[in-house]
């Protein structure tokens, strides 16, 4: 699985599963990178949102002097703090994260939100022009060579719409939340009518899938883990796996997916029960929280 990727839009290759790196401080995160890439992970997702950039960096920095693995083999991405709704603000955090990181350019990166956090799912403003401004910066930044690809996360329909009518390059992707019990069906058509990759983050619905019994039952069927199905579901659906953990052992389990759903299980899953919460986490504005 590790060796798998898609191809993009822009004809750029990125592999079909991740490492996410969400929740993981700075310090942290350096053993858990290295971990990662010498699992043979080679696809890294990080955030100016994330406080880990710097870490990122530095692992991804010793991996390479060690030999573990070359740079153009690595698939490094960051994104723009949702924050950043004008031009110099994006084109300064695109500069200031690859200060940070230190390796080169970033194979990508993404607008983080359409809506600054605080306002997620508090107003129905969608920052229409902030987000071309920004998707702006991410589009020179990629001509003057510092990015591979660019995109956006949690984009609606309408979020698509506008970058594409109003910016010259086609997002490359649309990172969303995305596990059983909560597929979005609407944006992933978008996505796929206009040639776009979705990426799913939190496909084991942040830790919190092995409360659905749907999926309880399935893994057993499989003879899988909770976590080793949810992954799978979402590379059954075309989707890039971005599970975040900073465990080896979970790192080496969740790429032992070269498992196949049967279409029948598949549609079972597809229908099961949303999640009611995602416990301590739900205050969080991409489970729905308001922060």
């Amino acid at each position: 699985m590790l060796n798998e990727t898609y191809t993009m839009n822009n004809g750029v290759e990125i592999p079909r599963l991740a490492l996410g790196t969400w929740l993981i401080d700075d310090a942290a995160v350096v053993p858990a990178v290295k971990a990662a890439i010498g699992l043979g992970y080679r696809h890294i997702d990080s955030a100016q949102a994330y406080g880990n950039e710097r870490g990122v960096g530095q692992a991804v920095r010793e991996a390479i002097a060690e030999g573990t693995a070359a740079r153009e083999d690595l698939f490094i991405v960051s994104k723009v703090a949702a924050e950043h709704k004008t031009y110099e603000e994006a084109a300064a955090g695109i500069d200031e994260t690859l200060a940070k990181m230190d390796i080169g350019y970033l194979d990508m990166m993404i607008i983080h939100s359409p809506q600054p956090w605080k306002e997620v799912n508090r107003s129905e403003n969608r920052y229409e022009a902030g987000n071309v401004e920004a998707y702006r910066a991410l589009e020179d930044a990629m001509a003057a060579g510092k990015l591979r690809a660019i995109g956006v996360s949690n984009f609606e329909p309408a979020d698509i719409d506008n970058i594409l009518e109003n910016c010259s390059v086609k997002p490359q992707v649309n990172q969303v939340l995305a596990h059983i019990a909560k597929t979005p069906f609407e944006v992933m058509d978008c996505c796929a009518d206009k040639g776009i990759l979705v990426e799913a983050y939190s496909p084991i619905a942040h830790g919190e899938a092995g409360r659905i019994p749907a999926v309880v039952a399935m893994a057993g069927k499989y003879g899988v883990s909770v976590a080793q199905l949810c992954i799978r579901y979402v590379l059954e659906l075309g989707m890039v796996a971005l599970p975040k953990t900073a465990n080896p052992e979970h790192m080496a389990s969740n790429a032992a997916v070269d498992f196949e759903i049967s279409a029948k299980d598949m549609e079972v899953l597809k229908a099961a029960e949303p999640l009611a919460d995602y416990g301590d986490h739900s205050f969080f504005p991409v489970f729905g929280g308001k922060l």
